[in-house]
């Protein structure tokens, strides 16, 4: 099999990839093996412009927000499904902390930021501890749906192969790679967390962390918002609701931990005035990193292999656009931004 192009990965950074190569007309084939839990999968979806204790903007949000929106809801067209939908964040104040910064910086973040809070919409369901604020212009990707339209569409137009990528077939040269029996101008590793382990790309300064949630049944709670209140809560697919996340740096395996879903259960007890019931428990690593900025780009040495990869918790933001500006430096030469461009550990990577 003769291609320009091997995607190792079919998470959001691979789905977009493919997504923007097949814009452009390329010839491709995605590696993916269809794990059931993997750091893409097991996201909650959220878009939120906001971040931190601090309240700040989320990193280059002014240019990334609407590029996401834009990308998703063309993808939606092509995939003929709808899985992107504006979802405002309930910011519930648990501390007077909480509702003082949020106080301090509302006047300077009136983009946004506001007071107007629909509260008799919950009142019955939430504690309104000390008030609670609303974060605007958010949106919720059903990614799980995504990723599945994309796998399907992938299947049906002959540019996916079920199988795990094996590193020990892969055969490099200056211009072109040969994996198995395909041929290929480049190999773009879009893996998560399994590029940690690669030998090209494991020197990068990848700091994985562990992500769980819980999904719950809460009947009462409006599903017309997402609400962070010591946990976060955002409707999920079947009528249920994810609730996480944790930032664990230390941990043992990549499966659930009764810890954590003892703790989540106990901060459900004191928020909800309404009864809930636990259905699943999720977790996976995600591909972190100490800058909190992707990987993007080909290797200084061995131009034919390349990298999307590192989004953090961001991903369902970032990854449309740096896969569009990834595709566009492959077939056109554009730069890629400074700031995620792996150029900028050129010496790492060429020990």
């Amino acid at each position: 099999m003769q291609v320009d192009y091997i995607i190792v990965g079919q998470g959001i950074c691979g789905s977009f990839m493919s997504h923007y190569l097949q814009q452009h007309n390329s010839k491709f084939v995605v590696l993916d093996e269809g794990k059931t839990t993997t750091s893409s999968k097991v996201a909650s979806g959220v878009i939120n412009p906001i971040t931190g204790r601090r309240l700040v903007r989320t990193w280059m949000i002014e240019e990334v927000l609407p590029f996401a929106v834009n990308a998703y809801q063309q993808l939606e067209q092509q995939l003929h499904c709808s899985f992107i939908s504006p979802k405002n964040i309930i910011d519930v104040f648990t501390t007077p902390q909480m509702k003082l910064a949020f106080d301090e910086r509302l006047p300077q973040e009136t983009d946004y930021l506001s007071n107007a809070i629909p509260s008799q919409k919950f009142e019955n369901v939430l504690h309104d501890f000390f008030g609670s604020g609303m974060i605007n212009n958010c949106w919720l990707i059903d990614i799980n749906l995504m990723l599945a339209q994309q796998r399907q569409h992938l299947i049906q137009s002959n540019n996916l192969l079920t199988e795990l990528f094996d590193a020990t077939q892969l055969q490099v040269s200056s211009n072109a790679v040969q994996y198995k029996h395909i041929t290929a101008k480049k190999i773009i590793f879009c893996d998560g967390i399994g590029s940690t382990q690669n030998q090209w790309f494991n020197m990068l300064p990848f700091v994985p962390n562990k992500g769980e949630a819980l999904l719950v049944q809460i009947d009462q709670l409006p599903r017309d918002y997402m609400y962070k209140c010591g946990v976060t809560i955002v409707p999920w697919q079947n009528n249920l609701f994810w609730v996480g996340s944790t930032y664990e740096w230390k941990f043992e395996d990549d499966k659930p931990t009764a810890q954590f879903k003892e703790k989540t259960i106990h901060t459900l007890q004191q928020i909800l005035k309404t009864p809930f019931k636990v259905v699943d428990h999720l977790s996976a690593v995600r591909p972190a990193n100490i800058e909190r900025r992707p990987f993007v780009g080909l290797h200084p040495i061995h131009p034919s292999i390349g990298i999307l990869n590192g989004m953090g918790t961001k991903g369902c933001s970032l990854a449309p656009y740096f896969a569009s500006q990834f595709v566009e430096h492959l077939l056109y030469n554009a730069p890629i931004n400074p700031l995620v461009d792996i150029k900028r550990f050129e010496k790492i990577l060429s020990r």
